[in-house]
């Protein structure tokens, strides 16, 4: 790029860097350390910063034109000209164990000790739509996130937390919609207008064929209730994010930075089609949609990663699906840790990893995140890990200047180098997907790949390439096959009581003694009926979740209408 460009460019950023800067000197703290946050910066020794820095004036730089200016397209540098300047990424820990009321106590910890936004955690039954007296369900309630039957258990989740002011991500899949009814009846119950929530819920269904494994139905029902919840929330709550593209599970099951970056990105792309398929308009439901990656231990890999996510997605959006605003054409996106990057051996290592971690997520321009807990390899988080998973994000966010500067790392060789490398590994798995397909569509190559096993095997192919390095003592895991002596003691761990799944099952069936039981059955088969029918499934759902109906109801209309999906054998 020309020099006069370069400087072009940098008189547009200017101007809306100084607009920002107005609008944030007026703006009060907000949930998240939004508000009061100085624009002007210097480092510990006193030098002043620029906001943001770039090419030498009069300098001709030939990347530029794929690097850009923060806040522009194609977004390589982060979607604000502020940078974290004047709002730093939300601190949103994924929390949620035992019963709804230990869970609501942890959240008010969180919350009290400086945490932005929540995430919930759900137990194994609720992920794939069972009820906790289920016989399934034995030994598995509020073991690996919180027990969630009903709206009541929704009510009790959230007791004292103000839904209309905090934003919650519900990291759910399979039976996302019957749950998300269940927090909007908990909101309606708080007195909120449900037109104004915002949060996220997670819905996304490829990534369960691909990875996760906690799918409910058939491909073709899941994306009719995807699509029905997306034209649901744009029509009547357009500041909620209905879908949330995770590549967390994708790159935890053992794919490559390469592979969670294609994959997520291609699920968002299927979803985007979905929507343009129902009639909606891209530039109205494209800014519900966000993702949800890992950050894992490779530190340059993963921040180049993040930052060809942004490049990849503006570019397919605008010269792909015809969206024309910015909004539509951002990828805003969660970040959570490597879990899989834990060790069980020498735990406390682990806070390292996880700094390391979340310091990468930063630099990649995240926009929210969730730190890891040094024990999370051997139980649910204790109350202390947990807070020292906070703290790492306080101290980054308040003490290192990490976020003084917008993209500080922009043009560095190394950075970029890798920022083209894995954007052109991704666009070549791109096209292996559309050739999959018959019709030309990322959506046709997905469901073919699913059938297939593919995508499957690509990971497991990945996965094994990586513990064999590990176990030759290629790849180096301290505690695991090197510097393995330690003076360290055990870990005290969370235990979760017994006592836990029976009072979820006595709570239960009271709930069932006292509701009406006229009003449920007439919702259930409302909802059968509905299942057969053209209808949009959300409204139906919401009417079922009023009257307490449980999520084993309601999923078990569902399959006994759509059917139960079924993987393909594959090797």
């Amino acid at each position: 790029m020309r020099a006069e460009d370069i400087q072009a460019g940098y008189r547009r950023w200017r101007e809306r860097y100084e607009a920002a800067e107005r609008q944030l000197a007026k703006a009060k703290n907000s949930v998240g350390g939004a508000g009061d946050r100085p624009m002007r910066r210097t480092t510990i020794s006193g030098v002043e910063l620029e906001p943001v820095y770039g090419p030498p004036e009069g300098a001709d730089d030939p990347r530029f034109e794929r690097i850009g200016w923060p806040g522009e397209y194609p977004f390589t540098r982060g979607l604000y000209p502020t940078g974290y300047r004047g709002r730093t990424w939300t601190i949103r820990q994924f929390a949620g164990f035992g019963s709804a009321k230990q869970t609501n106590e942890r959240y008010h910890m969180i919350l009290a000790n400086g945490g932005g936004g929540l995430s919930v955690a759900f137990d194994m039954p609720t992920l794939m739509g069972r009820d906790s007296d289920d016989p399934q369900s034995l030994g598995e309630v509020g073991h690996c996130g919180v027990a969630v039957d009903s709206a009541a258990d929704m009510d009790q989740l959230f007791a004292g937390i103000p839904l209309g002011e905090v934003t919650t991500s519900m990291t759910i899949s399979g039976p996302a919609v019957p749950v998300f009814c269940m927090y909007l009846v908990a909101a309606e119950r708080q007195g909120v207008d449900i037109s104004k929530l915002n949060g996220t819920l997670q819905t996304d269904i490829f990534k369960e064929y691909i990875a996760q494994k906690e799918w409910l139905f058939p491909p073709q029902p899941h994306l009719r209730l995807i699509g029905d919840l997306m034209e649901f929330c744009t029509k009547e709550m357009p500041a909620y994010k209905p879908l949330s593209v995770s590549g967390y599970h994708i790159r935890e099951a053992g794919a490559t930075a390469a592979q969670e970056l294609a994959f997520t990105l291609a699920d968002g792309f299927a979803y985007v089609e979905l929507g343009l398929s129902r009639g909606l308009d891209v530039d109205q439901f494209a800014p519900g949609l966000s993702f949800f990656f890992d950050a894992h231990i490779d530190f340059f890999e993963e921040i180049a990663k993040f930052r060809a996510a942004r490049r990849i997605w503006a570019r397919w959006m605008r010269d792909v699906y015809g969206a024309k605003t910015e909004r539509a054409q951002w990828l805003r996106f969660h970040t959570q840790t490597a879990g899989v990057s834990l060790t069980a051996q020498q735990p406390y290592n682990n806070v390292v990893r996880t700094a390391v971690e979340a310091l990468a997520a930063v630099l990649g321009g995240t926009n929210s995140l969730h730190t890891n807990a040094l024990d999370e390899t051997l139980a649910l988080p204790s109350e202390e890990a947990a807070e020292i998973a906070l703290r790492t994000q306080q101290v980054l966010m308040e003490e290192t200047g990490v976020a003084n500067v917008a993209d500080p790392l922009g043009g560095s060789w190394y950075v970029e180098a890798l920022t083209d490398r894995l954007e052109a590994e991704a666009e070549d798995i791109f096209a292996r997907i559309i050739a999959m397909g018959d019709d030309g569509t990322i959506t046709s190559g997905l469901l073919r790949g699913i059938d297939d096993g593919w995508f499957v095997n690509q990971i497991a192919e990945a996965s094994f390439a990586f513990q064999q390095a590990v176990e030759k003592g290629e790849r180096k895991i301290v505690g695991v096959n090197v510097h393995t002596h330690t003076v360290t003691g055990d870990v005290e761990i969370l235990r979760v009581s017994e006592e836990v799944e029976r009072e979820q099952r006595r709570a239960l069936a009271e709930r069932r003694r006292r509701r009406s039981q006229p009003e449920v059955d007439a919702a259930l088969r409302d909802l059968a009926k509905a299942a057969r029918s053209d209808d949009n499934m959300v409204p139906h759902i919401l009417r079922a979740a009023r009257v307490e109906a449980t999520l084993g109801e309601i999923c078990g209309v569902l399959k006994a209408e759509w059917g139960e999906y079924r993987e393909p054998a594959s090797f």
